[in-house]
């Protein structure tokens, strides 16, 4: 658990906040500088001091620290567990140590995870036990063991889009008390249907797909929450047909914890700069269950805390905040939290931007910068818009790999990692991404290195998301990047939002981008980011 001194309301006013917090040591490797440098080369000269501090041992140094704190805990990291909370106090520690007073902000989120496969069997008429790949069991279902008659619940059958079973309690109407409800796929959420059975005393649900093109195999739904207590699957058509008939019983297995659980954002910002114009700088440092986390997202939130712990000492020009967020492998649910939070409590109008990094140590990886103005990835499906100012953080990122002479390409914006809730709310976002599951093409293999036709990061969600899955050059590049744009907006926004005075140089570098070398509107320029959309069906519609 965190310890109660360090909960605090992550509320950052104009003055400067007194954060919670034992007394500060200052860390080793720091860089001292001073607010707005004047010329372009002492502007590059301060960036290449903090790049320096910012070194790849360093981060490097960190993910050993996350991996190790995995292995202690059953492989995982995932928020709501001992894994996670071990990663925010190791973060807290570290920023102390470096400093910073950081703010831990604790909030409740749906915690799910399944045990073991589930079981689906038919013992009469006939004798059947189903394949794992013709079911699945629904995020935040119940645990249990059902053993009983199977009882088809206002359905024959009939494909259908608009089937309305287990729609009504009235549906449930004569059914018997500790049968097992097959439902159909139709008008209403999994959850409506899920919540009308266990009224009526069923002690599992089998909910099977419409039959309709596209919807035939098993359903990789969601009940949404936690708050029905019997297992919940969702079947292929086939599976659903074969469970009609008269007399026909079996059995559902299904070991899960499906709860509401506490977790945690971890804050830190600078002593110095304009509060009114806050440069935030975030990562998810939850993992998914299955495993580490450790480009996903350990990778992003080592190299910002190797930024933290170099700038703590720099005079900065604009407040820089950090961010480390938890439950983003639930849907963004830390970083809505907080800006939820900012916004209720009128502070969210000071976030000048936000920079966002996850994933940046890809095996296989592509240099990806997010699309803020949207001229490879337009505005539609699977791209959102960018908030004016997104275009100008995108320019900078493809300025400065142009500038050390790497080839950039661009991943569309989404909206499906911590940024999303910051650009809802119309802040300018940017930040970079090295792949996960897509494909790298030709075309990118000879812009980047590496290998065509295979994953970006074939350990993507896996168990195998360790230290060993790391591209250290990646690692290496994009922290660089990230010091440098960082060091950037700390002293100067005015490209991106307009707030204060240019500084010559502005920390620029020569050679600037001319155009994605990847071309624009496709998947080619690195892709959507798929792990956020979560993989699953919310209401069956």
């Amino acid at each position: 658990m965190i310890p109660n001194a360090l909960l605090k309301r992550a509320h950052f006013g104009r003055a400067s906040l007194a954060f919670a917090g034992g007394l500060a040591l200052v860390a080793s490797g720091g860089l001292a500088a001073t607010a707005g440098p004047t010329h372009e080369n002492s502007n590059n000269n301060t960036s290449e001091k903090l790049r320096s501090a910012v070194s790849v041992d360093r981060v490097v140094g960190h993910l050993d620290a996350l991996d190790a704190i995995a292995d202690a805990n059953g492989g995982t990291r995932a928020s709501g567990t001992q894994g996670y909370d071990d990663s925010v106090a190791y973060v807290v520690g570290k920023l102390q140590a470096a400093g910073y007073s950081p703010v831990v902000q604790e909030f409740t989120f749906p915690y799910f995870q399944q045990l073991s496969p589930s079981v689906l069997t038919q013992t009469s008429p006939d004798s059947q036990v189903y394949a794992a790949d013709s079911f699945a069991t629904m995020t935040y279902s119940g645990a249990g063991n059902a053993v009983g008659t199977i009882t088809t619940v206002d359905t024959t059958g009939t494909v259908s889009a608009t089937n309305t079973s287990g729609c009504e309690a009235a549906d449930f109407d004569g059914f018997a008390a500790g049968s097992i409800a097959l439902v159909q796929r139709g008008s209403c959420p999994f959850a409506q249907k899920a919540s009308n059975a266990e009224a009526a005393g069923a002690t599992a649900v089998v909910i099977f797909n419409t039959g309709l093109a596209g919807s035939t195999g098993p359903i990789n739904g969601t009940l949404g929450a936690p708050g029905i207590g019997i297992p919940v699957l969702g079947a292929s058509y086939d599976v659903g047909v074969g469970l009609i008939g008269e007399n026909v019983t079996g059995t559902v297995v299904v070991d899960t914890i499906s709860e509401n659980r506490p977790t945690y954002n971890v804050l830190a910002e600078t002593a110095s700069g304009d509060a009114d114009n806050v440069v935030m700088v975030g990562a998810h440092l939850d993992s998914v269950v299955a495993g580490a986390g450790i480009n996903d997202n350990g990778t992003g939130s080592a190299a910002i805390l190797a930024v933290a712990e170099s700038m703590q000492k720099v005079k900065t020009a604009n407040k820089v905040r950090f961010a480390w967020w938890g439950a983003e492998e639930q849907g963004l649910l830390g970083a809505e939290h907080y800006v939820a939070d900012l916004a209720a409590s009128g502070e969210l109008d000071r976030v000048g931007l936000y920079l966002n990094f996850d994933m940046i140590g890809s095996s296989n990886f592509g240099r990806f910068v997010y699309d803020g103005d949207n001229s490879a990835f337009p505005v539609g499906p699977g791209a959102a818009e960018g908030p004016e100012g997104s275009g100008q953080i995108e320019q900078d990122f493809h300025d400065y790999f142009a500038a050390e002479g790497l080839p950039s390409g661009e991943t569309a914006f989404s909206g499906r990692s911590d940024y999303g809730p910051f650009i809802a709310e119309g802040i300018p976002a940017g930040g970079l991404f090295t792949g996960a599951e897509g494909i790298k093409t030709e075309e990118q293999a000879a812009l980047f290195g590496g290998v065509a036709g295979a994953p970006y990061d074939a350990c993507y969600h896996a168990e195998c998301d360790d230290l060993s899955n790391v591209s250290v050059e990646s690692l290496d590049q994009m922290s660089d990047a990230i010091a440098h744009l960082t060091l950037t907006y700390a002293m100067n926004t005015t490209a991106v939002n307009g707030v204060g005075d240019n500084v010559k140089g502005n920390f620029k570098q020569k050679g600037g981008f001319e155009g994605n070398p990847l071309g624009g509107g496709t998947e080619s320029g690195g892709g959507l980011h798929p792990e956020h959309d979560h993989d699953h069906e919310l209401a069956d519609r």
